[in-house]
């Protein structure tokens, strides 16, 4: 009793944040403007000199970053009002990111592009940061601070990347991202949230422009997808890291039911076939990636049980439908793990009112137990680890 008490207290204090908060005041805006001329100062560094439209990627976004800085803080000068600051340290995000970065890490070592590409990681953390600070206090008085851009910025840059000449599209992808999160939202469960991943809805639209536009040769997107495979043991590795995600966000029911979904539809159609259905295993690296690191947002999931199997089933069914989707139209089908991930965001109401429907029936309430057999996210993992 004692342990189980002492367990229990230690997962709660690590997913419990802790809060300081600072009074309002137009003197937080020196924040946004010290990053601001952070990433001025980071144009100078020679990986991005050694491209003179990066350079000026560096520069315009500063740039509009400095802009809109000044109109908010004459703004808020006619108004005679301040903004706060509150600094939070979400658990979910500082985790997240820390797992996100040993994948970069590891992956790295065995393609160096992502070790050459840390630079242009960095600069768009600092972009990141700015752009919501300025977003939020454009629209309300009181800023987060946490590590909240982290794994929004390593989750776009872990699947897609613009090339040095096109860079801005990078910047632009990252306000995207914290624009949607920002405005397109609903009502669930007593509360206005978002509806999409952040990241997934910028990765989910920039993939779609650039399916339409043709314009995939501007990333990384195809060799990203092609090269996690020369890390060795990638799939152990990933599967490794993803036990740390499932054990503190309990989110076990969603990866295990994408994964045997992918796994049993890519099966039965090499069955009926004869040939792989995907080129390079039954569930591509990339694939294996997304949901373990994308799918895995607490915030824009189901919560019970069985709304997370669902979800997790019709990802991995979606996935498989995508990747013959593009492959018929010609385009790169590595885009199909990115497309699916906005279309189940907005199914999260409809999948948690058919949950609700379904446990008020009481014709259907026996099925309750066989739905959902397994009770804790240990057993969860454990099931999990066994197959």
């Amino acid at each position: 009793m004692a342990a189980s008490r002492r367990r229990r207290k230690t997962a709660e204090s690590v997913r419990a944040p802790t809060a300081t908060t600072r009074p309002a005041s137009r003197r937080v805006l020196y924040l946004p403007l010290a990053l601001t001329l952070a990433l001025l100062v980071m144009a100078l560094l020679p990986r991005v000199q050694a491209n003179p439209r990066l350079a000026w990627s560096f520069w315009g976004a500063s740039g509009a970053l400095a802009l809109w800085l000044v109109a908010l803080f004459l703004r808020l000068g006619v108004r005679a009002v301040g903004r706060s600051l509150e600094s939070v340290l979400r658990p979910q995000h500082y985790l997240q990111a820390t797992v996100q970065l040993a994948v970069f890490a590891y992956w790295g070592w065995y393609w160096r592009p992502v070790y050459d590409f840390a630079v242009l990681l960095a600069a768009q953390l600092v972009f990141a940061y700015v752009f919501d600070m300025l977003l939020t206090w454009s629209r309300r008085e009181k800023y987060v601070l946490g590590f909240g851009p982290f794994p929004i910025i390593f989750s776009i840059n872990l699947f897609l990347w613009f090339r040095d000449d096109w860079f801005y599209l990078q910047f632009l992808m990252i306000g995207i991202g914290f624009l949607g999160k920002e405005f397109v939202r609903w009502h669930r469960d007593g509360r206005k949230v978002h509806i999409f991943n952040p990241s997934a809805f910028a990765l989910g639209l920039f993939s779609l422009v650039l399916i339409t536009t043709g314009a995939t040769d501007l990333t990384w997107g195809q060799e990203i997808a092609s090269t996690l495979t020369l890390a060795p043991m990638i799939y152990l590795y990933l599967f490794l890291l993803g036990l740390i995600v499932m054990y503190f966000f309990s989110v076990t029911l969603v990866v295990a039911a994408a994964a045997v979904m992918l796994f049993a539809l890519s099966s039965l159609s090499a069955s009926l076939t004869g040939v792989p259905y995907f080129l390079d295993s039954d569930i591509p690296a990339a694939v294996f990636l997304g949901l373990h690191l994308l799918i895995t947002d607490p915030s824009t999931s189901p919560r019970t049980p069985v709304g997370k199997l669902l979800f997790g089933a019709l990802y991995g069914a979606g996935v498989f439908g995508l990747y013959t989707l593009l492959g018929a139209a010609g385009a790169p089908t590595f885009y199909d793990k990115l497309l699916a991930v906005p279309l189940l965001n907005l199914s999260v109401r409809g999948i948690d009112g058919l949950v609700r429907v379904t446990q008020a029936n009481p014709a259907l309430a026996r099925w309750r137990v066989e739905w959902v057999p397994l009770r804790t996210n240990l057993a969860h993992m454990a099931a999990w680890i066994v197959f």
